[in-house]
């Protein structure tokens, strides 16, 4: 037993099934809970944007908001922190007589290397592999030996029946908080406004939500954290909705036409066990077919990302991927195009608007921008996954950098010929013109 440790939120801002919390409280007498907002993520990256847009910290803030909430209702408190975590933790530490840090293991390359500085630092850090669906222990093979394209991937994991763990309850007691009142002034606790967490993160909490997204952050049943996490879980798998995924996921208007999971599941307010789960008992109530199938299929997927990651690292940021092909000349002019929305393509241009405006898109129109920055832009496709990394609610690191890499083909499975045709993808899934129309109007 540990007199005094730290609890590290990074991607998990949940208390469900977040076996790095347990074993923390398990092990502290004290236990002071933090979230650290990293200074790069205010810095203007080279395309010439911030890296974390509106939307994002909306949301981000939305959820921090809850999970204080959530650690009060437990006697906790959320300490919210601004500065780089190589400095901010080792003081802390220091500061609480704290001998060990508790967190989440992500694998992608900068959050690695933060790990590695406290490490350096002399801080004893206990990391969790807990975002994924499946644990690495249960595959039927070695993350060296992983299948290299995704659907070997799928067959190789249901040909061997591995199955979820089960998600592990939430808490229902927590060690007591340890603060020095010296540190107070540079906290966010429980008590604190939600506009204040919104300030620290400079989130702007003035802006209106467009009435035309798919994703409506200021509706309190799409806001960031875990409370409206589990609701909507609930809400959809007591829905019908799952029975039509498969028909409905490819829509590009309203709220229903797919799970909308992926916000919370980006953030860790919402565990993809949990959601596993939910599928199953739904699949119990109404009966299982291909349409709830590809609800684990898209689980999967998700998956296989952070596995590809474990595998390979920062490999997969380099400007050729893991393939030999050397990457084109990037065109700034033709980006900025993109970005904007006035590429004079109107299916592109309707879906980087709503991107703009909304801080979410389906994913067929995610597959479609990708195509034409990469095919018909030629432009480098890290400057593209740049400007998702800036925009999207639902962005992570793991699924961001796999899929621009699938549809570049600078991935595991390196093939050309991913263009996505315009006008056909156009005729296939707009054929009335509406979402056109809905994003190239006046507003």
């Amino acid at each position: 037993m540990h007199r005094s440790t730290i609890y590290w939120f990074r991607g998990d801002l949940r208390l469900h099934d977040n076996p790095a919390l347990l074993r923390s409280a398990a092990e502290s007498q004290q236990l002071s809970c933090v979230y650290i907002h990293e200074p790069a993520q205010d810095a203007e990256v080279c395309h010439g944007f911030r890296r974390m847009g509106s939307h994002r910290r909306r949301f981000l803030a939305d959820g921090l908001a809850d999970l204080a909430s959530r650690l009060a209702s437990l006697g906790q408190r959320l300490h919210v922190l601004r500065g780089r975590s190589g400095e901010v933790l080792p003081a802390l530490a220091a500061a609480t007589g704290a001998s060990h840090i508790f967190c989440e293991e992500i694998a992608a390359p900068e959050e690695q290397a933060e790990l590695e500085a406290l490490r350096r630092a002399g801080l004893q850090v206990e990391s969790f592999w807990q975002s994924s669906l499946l644990d690495q222990a249960d595959l039927p093979f070695d993350i060296d030996d992983m299948p290299r394209v995704f659907t070997a991937f799928r067959q190789r994991i249901e040909a061997a029946g591995v199955i979820p763990r089960a998600a592990v309850a939430a808490p229902r007691t927590l060690p007591p908080p340890s603060w020095p009142e010296r540190l107070a002034a540079a906290s966010l606790d429980a008590t604190s406004a939600t506009t204040s967490i919104a300030a620290l993160l400079g989130a702007d909490e003035a802006a209106a939500d467009d009435p035309r997204s798919a994703f409506p952050l200021r509706s309190a049943a799409f806001s960031g954290g875990e409370s409206a996490a589990l609701q909507h879980l609930t809400q959809y798998f007591e829905s019908n909705l799952p029975q039509y995924y498969k028909r409905t996921r490819n829509g590009l208007i309203g709220t229903s036409y797919s799970t909308k999971f992926s916000p919370w599941l980006a953030s860790g307010a919402l565990s993809s066990r949990k959601t596993f789960e939910a599928l199953r008992a739904h699949e119990r109530r109404l009966g299982a077919n291909e349409d709830t199938y590809w609800i684990w299929f898209e689980l999967l997927w998700r998956d296989y990302f952070r596995f590809l990651h474990r595998q390979h690292g920062s490999r997969l940021y380099r400007a050729a991927g893991l393939s030999q092909r050397s990457a084109p000349p990037h065109d700034p002019v033709a980006f900025r195009r993109w970005r904007e929305g006035r590429t004079g393509e109107p299916f592109i241009d309707a879906a980087m608007r709503e991107l703009a405006a909304t801080g979410y898109l389906s994913n067929r129109m995610r597959q479609n921008v990708a195509s034409f920055l990469v095919n018909d832009l030629a432009c480098d496709f890290r400057a593209g996954a740049a400007w998702f990394e800036s925009m999207l609610i639902d962005y992570d690191p793991c699924s961001n950098q796999g899929n621009w890499l699938y549809l570049a083909g600078r991935g595991t499975d390196p093939r050309d010929g991913r263009r996505f045709e315009p006008l056909r993808q156009a005729a296939m899934y707009d054929p009335d013109g509406a979402y056109r129309g809905l994003w190239n109007a006046t507003h």
